[in-house]
């Protein structure tokens, strides 16, 4: 059953990038019912060309909101929320952080178009490397930090659960879990709160068990990119993308391990990092402080330091 809503009635929602990561956002966006999209690529034709292909789509499925593919941020003004999902993607070998420099430049090119044109959206970044992105944003964009939000913890916790579900043979709905730092190798799992049907995971497995589920989530995605061979994970991503974009959209009381700018919060300033947040429509509405072991402390400080070295880096080479 379709929305009774008109089409001028929907949120309006860019995302930048007509990948597999954007396109599969704009389907899910459409499918759930959430928002018009507009589908924003420098190859206009591999935009305009997914967008029909989708509308197409909107024959058979009934789905309410629209979506258009262009090459020109003129066609994204007044969005709600921009999804910047443009960038090289990892080949195997590669981490996130190898493509800082590269990647560095088209997340500046897309706030210089879309800013123009959309200066009170929401932006949420997923351009690798994740944090430091989100963070160079902060820096760039002139705008209230809260606006400007990473998309990794969802990401991660999502792959957390699945790595769990897979060892207790827990269904992932009865799993509660949060991973929080850095959206790479420095992530930290919080393994201390994480629970099974109310019980607390650590009391559920072994050791090696624990050893097996962090590493799984840790290299979660190297692994999907070792399968592929030519491209990087986008189903996962692309359903993370549109969990956060519903609660911004709607708000929740759901937490959501989100980049954001932390000042004090777990005795971090000055710096963008996934950390448990409430989202809404002002974007960042409350950054949440769980209670972490000495270990998950110590690992989302370290964290911190090594985003903040990164970005650094990132500055002087630029």
């Amino acid at each position: 059953m379709t929305k009774t809503l008109p089409v001028s009635r929907y949120p309006k929602v860019t995302v930048v990038g007509a990948g597999n990561v954007g396109a599969t956002t704009a389907l899910l966006l459409l499918m759930k019912e959430l928002a018009n999209v507009v589908l924003i690529d420098v190859a206009e034709g591999l935009a305009r060309g997914k967008a029909l292909d989708l509308m197409h789509m909107r024959s058979n499925e009934h789905f309410g909101p629209t979506v258009v593919g262009t090459g020109s941020y003129e066609d994204t003004a007044d969005s709600d929320i921009v999804v910047v999902t443009a960038g090289v993607p990892r080949k195997p070998g590669m981490t996130r952080e190898d493509l800082a420099g590269i990647n560095a430049s088209i997340v500046h090119s897309v706030l210089k178009g879309a800013l123009a044109e959309s200066p009170n959206a929401l932006y949420l970044f997923v351009t690798n490397p994740l944090d430091v992105m989100t963070n160079l944003a902060v820096q760039l964009a002139g705008l209230p930090p809260q606006r400007l939000i990473g998309m990794g913890g969802v990401l991660d916790t999502a792959r957390f659960t699945y790595a769990i579900s897979e060892a207790t043979g827990a269904a992932p709905r009865d799993i509660k879990a949060l991973v929080i730092g850095a959206h790479g190798e420095a992530m930290v799992p919080l393994v201390s709160l994480a629970t099974v049907a109310g019980r607390p995971l650590l009391e559920l497995i072994t050791p090696g068990q624990l050893a097996q589920i962090t590493e799984a989530t840790v290299q979660g995605g190297a692994a999907v990119v070792k399968l592929l061979e030519t491209g990087s994970a986008f189903y996962a991503p692309a359903s993370s993308i549109v969990q956060m974009v519903k609660a911004l959209l709607e708000g929740s009381a759901t937490l959501h391990s989100s980049c954001v700018r932390l000042n004090g919060e777990y005795g971090i300033s000055g710096v963008s990092l996934c950390v448990p947040v409430l989202l809404g429509s002002e974007g960042v509405r409350e950054i949440i402080e769980l209670p972490l072991s000495p270990e998950e402390g110590e690992q989302l400080h370290a964290s911190a330091e090594s985003t903040k070295a990164q970005l650094e880096r990132l500055l002087q080479e630029g």
